[in-house]
């Protein structure tokens, strides 16, 4: 280990929006380490998943040995290790933003195995494996069992106990200044925030169906629907632009971070229509500066929202669609709930931070017990 600032290197290798933000966030938090990092871009997933170690082949952060290895879940950290052998000494971490086994199943990413072999080599590759949310956690450990119970024979008897030995929940922390919420009255006509990625599994048809819903029912309201879009979004995007041009007081991925947390701050309520979120960091934001959250009861949601603002799931969307109109009704008919009933505390940076260097110091000073090899 380097004398006076530890050498960490981070492996990102299918560097979507909220990986970068978890990676500069800890940058930030922790500027006593020599930060280095290689990533790949997010598109080509299949490419990304299983060649990120021939992409990194030549890289020459990997040709001398780091104090500590942090990679995320789409690195293919067995094989990196094992062509690299400087690496293979170092003490590592991997981190879980999301799992293979717990992506919808008509999404084409899990049309075979090979993602979950990959993320099930990396946990077992790791010294320490984190997680952004219990459901995270739980989602991947019941996976990993469901596919090794398929295996047709000598199957592992110890693996996903030697990973769940080795795994904690620690999660993408949200900056201090982020928490702005003041107490604020219900306005008239309510201000709602959809702010998500314009992709399937975040339920655009359910946002539809409960946008339907609220107008059936005569309730009136303003829209922000704003987020990632990608070259071709789900159709229930633009049946919303058209039905509900004169609610819509944002459209699209806004590109001033200034102008989006001063949305963040005029909105009342933040919606939730996921059927994939492993944190919900949208969510813990919009949170964090006042937004009142009206989400579905599954993923990592009843984790940080109260039961009361929670709507049931439901299979069909039109059905949940007016579970959720209910629900949100309902928190309109009572007076808005302060900030103290739903400041997500647990996830502020000055918490969670040091959680992660305690972690980091463990693995390299042996200020705490490292895991063992094998349960």
């Amino acid at each position: 280990m380097g004398a006076e600032t530890p050498r960490l290197l981070c492996l990102s290798a299918y560097e979507a929006a909220s990986h970068r933000l978890w990676r500069e966030r800890l940058g930030q938090g922790l500027p006593d380490y020599d930060w280095q990092a290689l990533t790949l871009p997010a598109r080509h997933f299949r490419w990304r998943i299983r060649g990120n170690p021939l992409s990194w082949y030549d890289a020459p952060e990997l040709q001398r040995a780091p104090d500590l290895v942090l990679a995320t879940s789409m690195v293919d950290l067995a094989v990196v290790r094992g062509l690299n052998r400087g690496l293979a000494a170092a003490p590592t971490v991997v981190y879980f933003h999301e799992n293979q086994f717990a992506y919808p199943e008509q999404h084409e990413r899990v049309a075979s195995n090979e993602p979950k072999v990959v993320n099930l080599y990396t946990a077992l590759a790791a010294d320490q494996v984190l997680f952004n949310s219990e459901w995270n956690r739980r989602s991947f450990l019941k996976g990993a069992r469901e596919l090794l119970r398929r295996m047709p024979d000598r199957k592992p008897e110890t693996a996903v106990a030697t990973i769940e030995a080795r795994s904690r929940v620690v999660p993408v922390p949200i900056p201090d200044e982020r928490f702005t919420a003041l107490q604020r009255d219900w306005p008239a006509v309510p201000h709602l925030l959809w702010n998500h990625r314009w992709e399937y599994d975040k339920g655009p048809e359910r946002l539809l169906a409960l946008l339907r819903a609220l107008r059936q029912r005569g309730q009136p309201f303003r829209l922000s629907l704003v987020g990632e879009g990608f070259r071709q979004a789900p159709e229930a995007f633009a049946r919303i632009r058209e039905e509900f041009a004169g609610e819509l007081v944002n459209l699209g991925y806004m590109e001033s971070r200034e102008a989006y947390d001063r949305l963040l701050e005029e909105a009342d309520m933040v919606l939730s229509t996921a059927l994939h979120d492993f944190q919900g960091l949208a969510v813990q934001e919009a949170m964090a500066a006042g937004c009142v959250p009206i989400v579905p009861d599954r993923l990592a949601y009843p984790e940080y929202v109260p039961a009361d603002f929670r709507y049931l799931s439901q299979e069909a969307p039109e059905r949940e669609g007016q579970a959720a109109a209910e629900r949100l009704m309902a928190v309109l008919a009572e007076p808005r709930p302060g900030p103290e009933t739903l400041m997500p505390e647990r996830y502020r940076r000055n918490r969670v931070i040091p959680e992660y260097r305690q972690l980091f110091e463990s693995l390299l000073g042996g200020t705490g017990p490292r895991p063992q090899p094998r349960p």
